[in-house]
């Protein structure tokens, strides 16, 4: 079956052109052959041949070859990006059974490209294409299956899944990338299977998931993990929240409530520590809600602290970097943060910036809003938020002041031999009129002779000065402040 195919880069091409003019057949494989069919521009490249590891490595001046597997890593130059690209080779393969449910426990090499394509996870992913032929290999009908976007296990999905359960994850993390639909017998056999993920090791699990939160569908993904069973395998804590009903602010359950400040974040891009803070930032709702009978209404006194140290166990479990799971652990524990304009100060701004570090503040104003829409509300920033954005930067801003010149007090007291008086303070605030006029005078140079001129000044006049330097530092303050105001449409 013949197709019109994106154009594949200069580097692959060379590989499989090098392996059939030494007498072999190549194929690309996998995922970029999938992905060139959806017109997609595929991240990375797999090609499959007949030849064996020594083979291909006889071949390339530059690969790495340290797997049982037989892949060999041919290192190509990308000319366009400039810069060097990996492309895994593998020989043909034929597998003996999985014991642990994730490697097989011995690989053989095979001259058919068809022992190759029966051994793959999925229907989508076990399509060959060879560039110089032109040609498509589909023995399983994964074309159809992308047209019709359905994910279906090559042969009994129930044997590939217990093989190798890590695809139970794979085939949900591909269906919330794609926008697939799991098809009936794969979803069932998932189900069934998917107690075998207790033998994955986390690493492997917390990447396909990972994959999955930064997908353009997480949402579908996190209920279609609930669906089939694998949530407790995965992410325990975020089911708790599954049926807790809220208080009269919210619309929905802890759990859909969450799996929807998530999907915000993927709609606005955020980054991976945003939406996984965005999924968890309620996480301790449910250890937390007690009934009032005040308020005659559920209340959740300290879930964020409770939420915290959760998030902070489950992401350690799952095995992600210290950075995450620090930086996350932060954006839930202070998502609650005050934020009444009406009685909040910038001392409450700058206390929240120290506890969350300048360095995570906006991420946690991201969470905010991941919150808001997750909530069902139409923005993600009103009014309150703006202003209290606005405030952040404020407080995050170097003033306008005499900290600004490259001249402090103490030079000016050794350069003049004048005493500590008023004279140095306006000394300073006169310097700092003529820096804000021209910054090109804040040179030490200029500054230091400047002073030795001011010094011989009567005081009387250095006062007028000084004052001078104080309003003019004054009204570049309110300048500066009506800029940032202006940037969030507050007052």
């Amino acid at each position: 079956m013949k197709q019109k195919i994106l154009k594949i880069p200069d580097e692959v091409i060379n590989i499989t052109e090098t392996l059939e003019d030494a007498g072999f057949e190549a194929y690309l494989v996998g995922g970029c052959v999938r992905d060139l069919l959806r017109n997609k521009e595929p991240k990375d490249w797999d090609i499959t041949t007949n030849a064996k590891p020594e083979q291909i490595e006889a071949l390339f001046e530059k690969t790495v070859y340290e797997n049982t597997f037989g892949t060999v890593v041919v290192v190509q130059e990308d000319v366009i990006r400039e810069t060097l690209r990996n492309i895994e080779v593998t020989p043909y393969r034929l597998e003996a059974k999985y014991s642990d449910n994730r490697h097989p426990d011995s690989v053989s090499f095979s001259d058919n490209i068809e022992d190759d394509l029966k051994r793959r996870d999925f229907t989508i992913n076990a399509i060959a294409y060879s560039p110089s032929k032109g040609h498509i290999i589909d023995l399983y009908k994964g074309q159809e299956d992308i047209k019709d976007k359905i994910i279906r296990a090559v042969g009994d999905p129930e044997e590939r899944f217990t093989e190798d359960a890590l695809r139970i994850v794979r085939a949900i993390r591909f269906s919330a990338e794609l926008g697939f639909t799991i098809e009936e017998q794969t979803e069932k056999a998932i189900t069934k299977t998917a107690n075998l993920l207790e033998n994955i090791a986390m690493e492997r699990i917390k990447d396909e998931f990972s994959k999955m939160v930064m997908s353009e569908n997480p949402m579908d993904g996190m209920i279609l993990i609930n669906k089939l069973n694998v949530l407790k395998y995965i992410l325990p804590e975020s089911g708790e929240g599954i049926k807790i009903e809220q208080n009269a602010s919210h619309i929905y359950d802890v759990w859909e409530h969450s799996i929807r400040a998530l999907q915000h974040g993927a709609k606005r891009e955020f980054p991976l520590h945003v939406r996984i803070a965005a999924l968890l930032h309620d996480v301790g709702k449910p250890r937390s809600r007690a009934w009032s009978k005040e308020k005659k209404d559920y209340t959740f006194y300290g879930h964020e602290v409770i939420g915290a140290r959760m998030t902070k166990k489950a992401l350690e479990r799952l095995k992600f970097p210290r950075k995450i799971i620090d930086t996350a652990t932060k954006l839930v524990r202070n998502h609650m943060f005050f934020s009444d304009i009406d009685q909040i100060t910038l001392s409450a701004v700058r206390r929240l910036i120290r506890n969350v570090g300048k360095e995570n503040v906006w991420d946690l104003m991201k969470v905010r809003a991941c919150d808001r829409i997750g909530m069902g509300k139409p923005k993600e920033a009103p009014y309150r938020l703006r202003k209290y954005k606005s405030m952040i930067e404020e407080a995050m801003r170097a003033p306008v002041s005499v900290g600004m010149l490259k001249i402090d007090g103490d030079i000016i007291m050794k350069i003049t031999g004048e005493k500590p008086s008023r004279k140095i303070g306006y000394i300073l605030h006169s310097l700092l009129e003529e820096v804000l006029d021209d910054p090109e005078l804040n040179t030490e140079e200029y500054l230091e002779r400047k002073s030795k001129e001011l010094i011989k000044l009567p005081e009387d006049a250095l006062k007028t000065l000084g004052e001078a330097g104080r309003e003019k530092k004054e009204e570049e303050e309110e300048k500066e402040l009506a800029k940032i105001r202006k940037r969030h449409f507050v007052k």
